[in-house]
């Protein structure tokens, strides 16, 4: 994790205001997990990667860029136009199954792939499904302390 908190100096007081925060993340291509699982591939096979990530609960999905895709080769599922976070609306692939670790979690999703080197982002459905929130005095991803063993998720 980043520490992302900014020092701003107004008025003649100093302040630390809350920054963004980023996590360490692994994304691996599930379908090669699925192949390793069936003794079609080894396990040196299976396609992953570690990623810092920008946490986003205001963005709904993960989103990964276009060198990440180039590396996972995950499968391609359809196109949408999204809203990203300056207002314009652009087309995306969306691309996965896409197996997302943090800590003891996975999540399991599909991704937006965004152009060329765009920040990625862990948005709040993979956020929900690892039962995991963000420390906002340390400015990190934390496992939800009620459930420090295994995700609990709400149906």
């Amino acid at each position: 994790m980043i520490d992302r908190w900014v020092s701003k100096q107004i008025f003649g007081l100093k302040l630390r205001i809350m920054g963004l925060v980023y996590a360490e993340i692994e994304l691996i291509n599930n379908v090669d997990l699925e192949n390793a699982r069936c003794h079609h591939i080894g396990e040196e096979d299976i396609r992953r990667t570690r990623v810092t990530m920008m946490v986003d609960s205001g963005a709904y999905m993960l989103c990964i860029n276009d060198n990440i895709q180039a590396y996972l080769q995950l499968s391609f599922i359809e196109k949408k136009r999204v809203e990203v976070a300056d207002g314009r609306v652009v087309e995306c692939d969306i691309v996965g199954p896409v197996r997302v670790k943090f800590a003891n979690r996975t999540a399991t999703c599909s991704a937006f792939v965004l152009p060329d080197d765009s920040e990625p982002l862990l948005g709040a459905i993979p956020l929900e499904e690892m039962d995991v929130l963000i420390d906002p005095l340390r400015q990190r991803l934390i496992v939800n302390p009620k459930h420090p063993d295994c995700a609990v998720l709400r149906i």
